[in-house]
């Protein structure tokens, strides 16, 4: 008997590759055009027996106060809430909604519930941290994605996960959530990466495409705008134009290895220096000789056979290979791809160039 373990890794060998140049609104934002998280307390009803059990107060309380409000008072103690589920509603919206705009939320429960598969949210308000302002309301059938059935013998069949689901367009807005001024003479951008060569970048072609010095760096995620005296009275359309300029992004020079999955992910600016790499592949192989022990006539013995399992390794051909250097992503992929090693092998192959000082570039190891 013989048993082969080859060492093996699941391998991804992603390069990004280099984009010339991106829209503003891709890589920065403006002052006051991000977006506003919103949150709320409320109940999904209409579950088939899932919801939260009588452990459950905040669920019970809550039932009591909303059926108070239809004029009917309840005592607790009667209250079964197996249909109904205490729930927390979440959504992040955009600054600039105007009231009567639709938006999805995302509904969790927080009790005990099984499921909030077939529940409806009832009309939930939603604010920002701090509940002093009510921005929207909440409402309307869950949407889950998936299931969730067991049977009284205690069999279960499940899929996804279905605690948590979405009411499309359940949100609807009932004040501004930010509003934008008529006039403004200074626009500040902000870097989503804060990066000193983009930055200057952006500061390059706004000022060349307005010309006019009216953009600065402030820091190395900053740059204030000044608005053109023809724009006064309509910043809008200046905010169209400065979110539509095309800029040259600067890419970091990084390596990110993810050794649990074989992931490995360049940057376009990695380079490889010249350098001499020598790889050989190995197999570990195991044999068996079974150890027969057979017990003597009449002797009311047992026969007992023991697995003597004896390892070899075994190395294949060493390839030897010389790399005159790599200055593209093209190249870097050229020059380990002639190397034909196994998958497993490449994650220690780039912490061996970092070690010996060949590639450019940072390593980030998951």
């Amino acid at each position: 008997m013989k048993k082969i373990f080859k060492i093996s890794v699941v391998f991804l060998l992603v390069f990004v590759l280099h984009v010339n140049a991106q829209r503003i609104k891709d890589i920065a934002y403006i002052q006051g055009n991000s977006s506003v998280q919103l949150f709320g307390y409320g109940l999904v009803v209409g579950l088939a027996r899932t919801g939260d059990s009588q452990t459950q107060q905040f669920t019970i309380q809550s039932i009591s106060s909303m059926l108070k409000k239809f004029g009917i008072t309840v005592s607790q103690s009667q209250i079964r809430t197996r249909n109904v589920a205490a729930v927390m509603v979440t959504a992040t919206i955009s600054s600039f909604l105007k009231p009567g705009t639709k938006f999805d939320v995302t509904v969790s429960s927080i009790g005990d519930a099984r499921s909030l598969q077939g529940g409806t949210l009832l009309l939930t308000p939603l604010s920002s941290f701090g509940g002093s302002e009510i921005y929207a309301f909440a409402q309307g059938p869950l949407s889950v994605g998936g299931f969730d059935y067991s049977t009284p013998s205690g069999n279960r069949i499940a899929r996804n996960h279905v605690l948590t689901g979405r009411v499309p367009q359940g949100g609807i807005m009932q004040g501004n959530a930010k509003v934008m001024k008529d006039t403004m003479s200074v626009v500040h951008i902000y870097l989503k990466d804060p990066n000193l060569i983009t930055l200057n970048n952006i500061v390059k072609a706004i000022n060349t495409n307005f010309n006019n010095q009216i953009a600065s760096a402030v820091d190395p995620s900053e740059v204030t705008v000044k608005v053109p005296a023809k724009f006064k009275t309509n910043p809008l359309e200046f905010l169209a134009q400065l979110e539509g300029l095309n800029v040259e992004e600067d890419y970091p020079a990084k390596v990110v290895l993810n050794e649990r999955t074989g992931t490995v992910v360049a940057g376009a600016n990695v380079k490889i220096k010249p350098v001499t790499i020598s790889h050989g592949g190995m197999n570990i192989i195991i044999r068996n000789y079974p150890i027969i022990s057979q017990p003597g006539a009449f002797s009311n013995g047992n026969t007992v056979v023991m697995d003597n399992m004896i390892p070899y390794v075994q190395r294949d051909s060493t390839n030897v290979v010389a790399i005159n250097g790599a200055s593209t992503v093209q190249e870097v992929a050229n020059a380990l791809n002639s190397l034909k090693v196994e998958p497993q092998d490449i994650i220690e192959i780039f912490q061996a160039l970092k070690e010996a000082g060949a590639l450019v570039g940072e390593l980030v190891i998951l």
